[in-house]
């Protein structure tokens, strides 16, 4: 997505700096965000070391409050407020956001000295990266010298690892950075300049698993002084989110479903209504409708909206005829998984799951009656899900050998086939669906 198109998504604020005391230059947030950092105490922080968020959850309560006050005492000896900046020697453990946060965009400036490395944490994960950029901090071999603003523990060559540009400033200076994040797609601006596009940030204590769906903002300190100041947050609404990654890279997308009637559909569409622009299918009625036109590899965009234990599927690379979990390369489940009927359900039933074969990661949808965004990739034998920009999937069914209940599925190593949904008595709806071969 060009940095245009996402100003007009994510409209830009203009930070106005009010003198509050002498030497102090605190700025009043920006309309709809909160200050996280007063200006005045540590109030809403709390000290934390590098540690997965999961060790801390899976801990006793009594060990969680005995962690946490030995942490404190080593925090207020390294963290301390100076004329409205908060300030670390380069020691101690990180300040943590008392709150976790999910979809946020968050803003704020620092300063640091030669030698230091640090960096913002996003949901309890590193990070968004702040060199010593300079050959003499030593740290070029590890990537400082093309810049702060990266998502530096990703994995070497994935996206947004390596800042776009360079665009620190010279010590003794101010740097403002904005960070965007919806799902694990990240949006970096350091000074101004975009140093991340949208990638994907990768989850840096489970490489295999999702970005958490939530966690603490933490800032980091490592090996010298660093301050923070003007430290905001705005929590981002769902249908912003969905607008920001809908609108990630549209080039080559086409729209299959016009709002209006059936032009391009096939199969039993009178079990289906069209209704505000979106196809939903009729209470107890359903079957597999679908598009003329087949594919082989695609990308497909479009919205969902579930009802209470709302039951749909996608068809992938469907016939046009018979089962498609079945006889097409998969159905991939569209369903209200936390729904309390489903509490059984075997992993391969959950929402985004490719039935019966590989089970997607649950917990990120959005509650029921709310719009969710999703994209899934096809590409050869494999399949990856993206809900909420938050990768649920990414499975290579041509290695699938156990199968749900023993029931083999044929249509698994389908080449091509028509892309369809699968409605199953409940009135689930769609809408801005977007088809993209590749």
């Amino acid at each position: 997505m060009s940095v245009r198109a996402f100003a007009a998504v994510v409209a830009l604020v203009t930070l106005s700096f009010v003198p509050t005391r002498a030497g102090s230059p605190l700025a009043d947030p920006p309309a709809g965000f909160a200050a996280l950092f007063n200006g005045h105490d540590v109030t809403g922080w709390y000290g934390l070391p590098q540690i997965d968020p999961a060790r801390v959850a899976a801990m006793r309560a009594d060990e969680r409050a005995q962690k946490r006050a030995a942490d404190d005492v080593e925090f207020r000896k390294h963290w301390s407020v100076e004329s409205g900046e908060l300030v670390n020697d380069g020691n101690g453990p990180f300040a943590t956001t008392d709150r976790d946060y999910g979809d946020i965009e968050l803003r704020l400036e620092y300063r640091t000295v030669a030698k230091a490395d640090s960096g913002v944490y996003l949901r309890g994960t590193p990070q968004v990266q702040i060199w010593d950029t300079t050959e003499a901090g030593g740290k070029w071999k590890n990537g400082a010298d093309k810049g702060s603003g990266g998502l530096w523990n990703n994995s070497p060559g994935a996206a947004g690892k390596d800042p776009l540009t360079r665009a620190d400033k010279p010590f003794g200076e101010w740097n403002t950075l904005r960070v965007v994040q919806a799902g694990e797609r990240t949006w970096v601006w350091l000074n101004g300049a975009l140093t991340v596009d949208g990638a994907r940030m990768e989850n840096f204590w489970d490489r295999t698993a999702p970005l958490p769906k939530t966690g603490p903002i933490q800032l980091q300190t490592h090996g010298g002084e660093i301050r923070w100041r003007n430290v905001f947050l705005r929590e981002l609404p769902a249908a912003e989110v969905t607008t920001l990654l809908s609108s990630r890279i549209e080039d080559g997308f086409t729209s299959v479903f016009n709002g209006k009637d059936w032009t391009g559909w096939a199969g039993p569409v009178e079990n289906y209504d069209i209704v505000d622009g979106a196809i939903v299918c009729k209470p107890k009625s359903g079957g597999t409708i679908f598009t003329k036109r087949a594919y082989a590899d695609f990308v497909v965009r479009f919205e969902f909206k579930l009802p209470p234990a709302g039951n749909n599927g996608l068809a992938i690379r469907y016939p046009g005829e018979g089962d498609t979990a079945y006889v097409g390369m998969t159905e991939l489940q569209v369903l209200d998984t936390e729904a309390p009927v489903y509490a059984k359900l075997d992993p391969r039933q959950a929402h985004g799951s490719a039935y019966g074969m590989a089970a997607a990661r649950r917990g990120y949808l959005r509650p029921v009656g709310e719009w969710n965004f999703q994209e899934v990739t096809v590409r050869g034998s494999t399949i990856v899900v993206e809900l909420n920009g938050t990768r649920v999937l990414d499975a290579d069914l041509s290695a699938v050998t156990e199968f749900l209940d023993g029931k083999a599925h044929p249509g698994k190593d389908r080449k091509e086939g028509h892309f369809g949904f699968a409605g199953h008595n409940d009135p689930v709806a769609f809408r801005n669906v977007r088809i993209k071969p590749i």
